[in-house]
């Protein structure tokens, strides 16, 4: 069904009522509050959706996504804020590289296993920011690091965002931000575009994950990366996510939230504040 010139696909129309019932919805699948002041912001990116379906009524979209996984998943990735950028909170980037990584060489090179977690990755600046930091500047080295049991796991709900983190390629001007001599060792730039060397992005493996789902992850992590994503979330969504990915940290693990986030309830209880949004798991 093709949508007719200046037809009521333009603009399609959202209530209250079809609103309070996609709010509820996206709560419900990925944590993320969505107030009254994101109607119109809502009503923008499903816009295309609906198009797509060949409908105009968010009464009928509701009706879709309802009972289609696949609808429903596409209005997700929609509706999901990617705002990112390499070494974003550089603080967290400078305490990982002084405090976090000789340790973590020394583990390398005796071959023992070592995994990394970036757990709203978005397109992939924050987990090849993680994976430079960890390798380094000394490219004999971190060809070493690589060639180790290590692994950054680096999940988000979007499938569009993870599509574009595993081309692993970025507009020159996006890689500003990387240390010059991070950037030297592991980014190739021409024609206005950034490649990150393949000995990195091959550190990093991608997967889908909804954090508010099921985790099919068995071992456990030194470092846990989930910022800047709880901010969407209510308290007790926090703290039962918090909950969980502090359950995933090795006793002594890090945790790395985003600058305006803070830890609550039973994962509060189990770390201890060592940085600006940076906790250490207690090792008892």
């Amino acid at each position: 069904m093709n949508a007719p010139v200046g037809s009521a696909f333009e603009r399609p129309d959202l209530t209250s009522r079809d609103y309070e019932t996609l709010s509820a919805l996206v709560h419900r699948e990925t944590g993320i509050m969505l107030p009254d002041s994101k109607r119109e912001l809502v009503r923008s990116r499903l816009a295309k959706r609906l198009r797509t379906r060949g409908i105009n009524r968010f009464e009928d979209y509701l009706k879709i996504i309802g009972s289609d996984p696949r609808e429903r998943a596409a209005a997700l990735d929609a509706l999901t804020t990617n705002h990112t950028s390499f070494f974003r909170e550089s603080h967290h980037f400078d305490h990982f590289v002084k405090e976090v990584r000789p340790a973590l060489v020394q583990r390398a090179a005796r071959g023992e296993r070592i995994r990394l977690w970036s757990s709203a990755c978005s397109s992939g600046e924050e987990p090849y920011s993680l994976a430079m930091a960890l390798l380094g500047p000394d490219r004999r080295e971190g060809v070493t690091i690589a060639g180790s049991d290590t692994i950054i796991l680096a999940t988000d709900l979007s499938p569009t965002v993870i599509e574009h983190a595993r081309a692993a390629t970025y507009p020159a001007a996006a890689t500003a931000a990387v240390p010059r001599p991070l950037a030297s060792t592991w980014i190739a730039t021409r024609d206005g575009q950034s490649e990150i060397d393949p000995v990195c992005a091959g550190l990093v493996q991608y997967r889908e994950l909804n954090l508010m789902g099921d985790w099919p992850i068995r071992g456990m992590f030194e470092v846990i990366f989930c910022r800047n994503v709880m901010i969407y979330f209510d308290e007790p969504t926090k703290a039962r996510l918090q909950q969980r990915l502090v359950e995933r940290l090795v006793p002594g693990g890090y945790f790395y939230i985003g600058h305006s986030e803070r830890l609550v309830g039973a994962a509060a209880e189990r770390c201890r504040p060592i940085g600006q949004t940076i906790y250490r798991k207690d090792a008892a």
